[in-house]
């Protein structure tokens, strides 16, 4: 049995969700695991998981079943809602069916489904990296917004949390939660100050026990820092996180003249960038879950407080416990 701690920290994340603390367990393609949300539901925090992480409808239609049944708490899924996904109609019509307690939509416009999975009662949260942006899902009646900063891992944004949250504040009604460059309990109080209702944390759980990747993922995100990161356009054509391994160095971070053309093209570009979203998944794929040369693992800059592979209750132990010394150091000095 889990033993939550005594803190306790009221926002729009944890009053809609009945969750203790305002931390969503970011999706991360492949890394992302059933166990891992379970457990997550065990700590007082909620994972969300990419629907991609199944190979195939029928098997999304089995993890969401099992996720229903063993959670103790919500969870989410993730869809990317961009032509690229094949399988979003069908991922939708699971959805409707099994209603999770929220899905995070990217890369793309949550109009579909927030039009027939909200109406079943699925809070719809979408991953946002601009204020023009944030304002389109707002008027298409999203619950929240993701706003991806530059400290985010994978498909980062381009503007510091620090800047976006309060612009995002000031500008939409809804409420903001911010993802990206959280991997201190300390991170998570000056997030919170800024005026997010929680944090979306991914990268600090790619090295737990729960997750799925092999041991040398896991270890890379140890023994890798922030300064290891580097922004690729080789992996889905759209700039991802990568940690700087001897292959990304050998392949470069930039698409090549065939690759660059093609997006241009305008009767070309969407089928380019479904070719190199194909293949770049594949190549995370083959690392994520074995030791290769041709190794391309995502992941953000809050790797860097990652220092051994840890149970995920550690993780969030260790991030509250730093919390509350915030807390408390910041109150002293109000004194």
């Amino acid at each position: 049995m889990t033993i939550w701690r005594k803190t306790m920290i009221k926002t729009w994340l944890t009053e809609t969700f009945k969750i203790k603390y305002p931390i969503i367990m970011a999706p991360m393609f492949l890394v992302s695991n059933n166990e891992m949300l379970i457990e997550a539901s065990k700590c007082g925090i909620m994972g969300c998981i990419p629907a991609l992480n199944w190979r195939t409808p029928e098997l999304f239609e089995e993890g969401i079943k099992e996720l229903k049944e063993k959670c103790e708490g919500p969870f989410g899924i993730n869809l990317i809602v961009n032509k690229s996904n094949v399988h979003l109609k069908k991922q939708i019509e699971i959805c409707e069916k099994y209603v999770p307690d929220f899905i995070i939509t990217s890369l793309g416009s949550p109009e579909e489904v927030i039009k027939k999975c909200g109406a079943k009662g699925t809070k719809v949260i979408c991953d946002i990296v601009d204020l023009e942006y944030a304002k389109k899902v707002e008027s298409l009646g999203a619950d929240a917004l993701i706003a991806v900063n530059s400290g985010a891992g994978g498909h980062a944004g381009p503007t510091p949390t620090s800047i976006l949250v309060p612009l995002l504040r000031e500008h939409c009604k809804i409420p903001v939660i911010s993802a990206g460059g959280v991997g201190t309990g300390s991170a998570l109080f000056s997030t919170l100050a800024l005026g997010a209702e929680g944090a979306s944390i991914g990268s600090p759980f790619i090295a737990t026990v729960e997750s799925g990747v092999s041991q040398e993922y896991k270890q890379a995100a140890v023994d890798f820092g922030a300064k290891d990161i580097v922004m690729t356009s080789r992996v889905s054509g759209t700039p991802c996180t990568v940690i700087n391994t001897p292959y990304v160095q050998k392949i470069g971070t930039e698409q090549n003249f065939v690759e660059s053309y093609l997006n241009k093209n305008k009767q070309l570009k969407k089928y380019a960038k479904m070719l190199t979203y194909y293949k770049g998944m594949k190549a995370i794929e083959k690392a994520a879950f074995s030791a290769t040369f041709k190794t391309v693992w995502c992941a953000g800059p809050s790797i860097e407080f990652s220092h051994n592979i840890e149970p995920i209750k550690v993780i969030v132990d260790r991030l509250i416990s730093e919390y509350e010394t915030s807390v408390k150091e910041f109150q002293d000095r109000m004194i």
